[in-house]
């Protein structure tokens, strides 16, 4: 079997690019090292002088982070402008085509950023038309690139009509356990585990904790969603997959010490940068007789009865219900299986990415900082202190015990 590229496809490669798109490569060129010589007089300073500078900030707001967001997406553009003009003045269309759609990220990330920082205006119009640009390079420069990938996607759609034919969809091969570790499967059990979890905990609230009476457990802005739970799903399934087969005891005792060190980890972040408590076991104790060691080992981040019920929750899952989790998957249509998974998964990073930052303005609206930039003006109006307290009732933000407010 022959191997060569066609005549075709080796013309399209060595075809010279179009002296317009040079002289565009030269503007990036200059704007890019441009960019980087300030970037790089602003940093020695700032490494000579930034840690007293924070250290008598008394607190990093989100317009800080955000600017810190700013100043890196800038830098990695900048780098990423570089290499796309250098290989475009050298002809390498394959590698300007790859460039130009990591640079398309990069522009996107630039965007939303400076929507929340500056909101909308004429101050988006050179980045959008940069977009485009962008885009329409990263489409037509090397169209055998393009023809590549479509080719790779019709060959695994063949093989996951194979698969579903013959039962097998989501399982893998070989020795490698039960469930294919592929982001389809393990977005899946995360977000599965997420709404399981969150029931879980809204009854064992009901029912043990204050018997009789509803508290909303969820841990995202929208969703019925608790992602300590998702979390910790693919943590034990990531881990546990090989040993499915395992004793019982070796699942039990693994899932609690996932389940145990992943909750005291969450609990640790939330306090420090939130000044946040969702959960404290401090003073729990062993059936009333003495006191939980594990509870005073973690600060009160976890307890033995927790990691207990982490290990039984993992013990099912592992050897009950991760098949019917792969029955379940495979559900959704094979043809749009991932194109389905792509929306849900953007649109769960979305709820991410916003509960973070409204509880990043809930936090400040605590420490007594009034909101100045757009994104902050947004969640005080829409997601206010009312809605929060209602939404994330088991939560108590105090500022004064986060690591960014200085102990008086």
């Amino acid at each position: 079997m022959n191997d060569a590229p066609s005549p075709t496809e080796s013309s399209a490669k060595t075809r010279k690019i179009p002296l317009l798109l040079k002289l565009y490569a030269v503007y990036c060129l200059v704007t890019a090292g441009v960019i980087l010589v300030l970037m790089g007089l602003i940093l020695v300073p700032l490494v000579r002088y930034g840690v007293d500078l924070f250290r008598e900030s008394h607190d990093v707001t989100l317009a800080m982070s955000l600017t810190v967001v700013e100043v890196v997406n800038l830098l990695v553009g900048a780098v990423g402008y570089v290499a796309f003009g250098v290989l475009t003045l050298r002809d390498r269309r394959r590698h300007v085509a790859q460039i130009a759609y990591g640079l398309v990220a990069v522009n996107v990330v630039g965007i939303l950023l400076e929507i929340m920082v500056h909101g909308f205006g004429p101050n988006l119009i050179y980045a959008g038309v940069r977009l485009v640009i962008l885009l329409v390079i990263a489409t037509t420069i090397d169209p055998t690139l393009v023809s590549e990938r479509r080719l790779q996607r019709r060959l695994r759609d063949m093989e996951t009509e194979e698969e579903a034919e013959a039962g097998t969809l989501g399982r893998a091969k070989g020795d490698r356990g039960f469930i294919e570790l592929d982001f389809f499967n393990l977005f899946w059990v995360f977000v599965v585990c997420s709404v399981l979890g969150l029931i879980i905990e809204v009854v064992f609230h009901m029912v043990v904790v204050d018997p009789g009476h509803y508290q909303d457990r969820a841990g995202l802005l929208f969703g019925p969603f608790s992602p300590i739970y998702g979390c910790g799903a693919v943590l034990m399934t990531v881990a546990l997959n090989r040993f499915y087969k395992a004793s019982p005891v070796v699942i039990f005792l693994v899932a609690a010490v996932i389940g145990g060190l992943f909750e005291a980890a969450v609990s640790w972040f939330m306090q420090v940068g939130f000044g946040a408590v969702a959960w404290d076991y401090s003073g729990a104790t062993i059936f009333g007789l003495f006191p939980d060691p594990v509870a005073e080992l973690m600060g009160g981040r976890t307890s033995t009865q927790f990691m207990c019920m982490w290990g039984a929750l993992g013990l099912v899952w592992i050897r009950l219900c991760l098949p019917w989790l792969l029955r379940l998957i495979n559900l959704i249509p094979w043809k749009a299986r991932y194109s389905f998974t792509t929306v849900c998964a953007a649109l769960m990073l979305v709820n991410a990415v916003m509960t973070m930052q409204a509880l990043e303005c809930w936090y400040q609206r605590e420490s007594g900082m009034q909101p100045t930039l757009p994104i902050e003006q947004f969640y005080a109006r829409n997601f206010d202190d009312a809605y929060m307290a209602n939404r994330f009732q088991s939560m108590t933000i105090t500022p004064e015990n986060s690591a960014r407010v200085p102990n008086s």
